[in-house]
């Protein structure tokens, strides 16, 4: 008897772009099983980043805003004899590209006041010129690890 789980099942290309880092990323936008939705919010926000930067593909400042969102190192805790440190270690890319995806949409859905696809159009055109909460919050991650590097002997 085979064993399914979600990671052993193929993810399918999204529809427009034939890109399964899109798909990826509507999976996560997705709320309550509301797939259509998200797809809809997500092509009105390429939309909008084709109107806004003319020079560029939308689909290339995506790519580049998740590349620029990724996190190199981030600290985890580690107890040593009582005490809990913070040891700086580096991210693997499967969570580098989901840290990317979480941090760009609550970024996005923390901004009220617009319909979505507008909220997240500006958070991806921040990341892409490495501005905006996604990349402060990567910033952190990063200052963070860089204060706490005299642990790092205790990375396992």
């Amino acid at each position: 008897m085979k064993s399914f789980t979600a990671s052993s099942q193929q993810l399918k290309p999204d529809s427009k772009y034939n890109n399964k880092l899109v798909a990826k990323f509507i999976n996560c936008l997705m709320l309550d099983g509301k797939k259509s939705t998200a797809q809809r919010v997500f092509y009105d926000a390429m939309n909008i980043i084709g109107e806004k930067i003319k020079d560029s593909e939308p689909l290339e400042v995506f790519e580049k805003a998740i590349n620029n969102a990724k996190p190199l190192i981030e600290v985890r805790s580690k107890r040593v004899g009582g005490a809990s440190y913070q040891v700086p270690m580096q991210v693997n890319a499967k969570r580098q590209q989901s840290l990317a995806f979480r941090w760009i949409l609550a970024s996005s859905r923390g901004k009220k006041g617009k319909p979505m696809c507008q909220r997240l159009a500006a958070e991806l055109i921040d990341a892409y010129n490495e501005q905006g909460g996604a990349m402060t919050t990567r910033d952190n991650i990063h200052k963070m690890a860089d204060a706490n590097k005299a642990y790092a002997h205790f990375a396992w």
